[in-house]
């Protein structure tokens, strides 16, 4: 299981890069980028746990992000120790292109919508099982 499991996220991440590539985004930049779609802005220590990635992994994507333009990171201030990240108007302008990966990804999987969801579902079962 464990050789299928990680041949499988390596041909998925190698599947995305020929669309990020154009985008100008890696796989984990494109990851962040869809979070902040969907629930921006988000300080760094939420949008870490939410992609299960520390804060030493975290913050250099963020940097790299913030210097081509496309997140800013601002201290919060209703507390100072906080950093909040969001995309700027040239990250939000990669909506449409960053959103239609996804469709482009299980046409190249040969998945259904029905196989995709079931795929998810047992991914973060194996991610995250429940407590006891």
């Amino acid at each position: 299981m464990s050789f299928a499991l990680y041949s499988a996220a390596n041909r998925v991440i190698r599947l995305h890069k020929p669309f990020l590539e154009p985008l100008g985004l890696t796989f984990p930049q494109y990851l962040v980028t869809l979070e902040l779609l969907d629930d921006g802005p988000l300080s760094v220590g939420v949008l870490g746990g939410r992609l299960d990635m520390d804060t030493g992994t975290i913050t250099p994507l963020l940097k790299r992000l913030e210097a081509a333009g496309r997140v800013t990171r601002t201290r919060d201030p209703a507390d100072e120790r906080r950093v909040l990240v969001d995309l700027t108007p040239a990250g939000r302008a990669l909506e449409s292109d960053v959103r239609s990966v996804t469709g482009k990804i299980k046409s190249a999987c040969q998945l259904t919508d029905e196989g995709l969801d079931d795929l998810r579902r047992t991914l973060e079962e194996l991610a995250h099982p429940a407590d006891g």
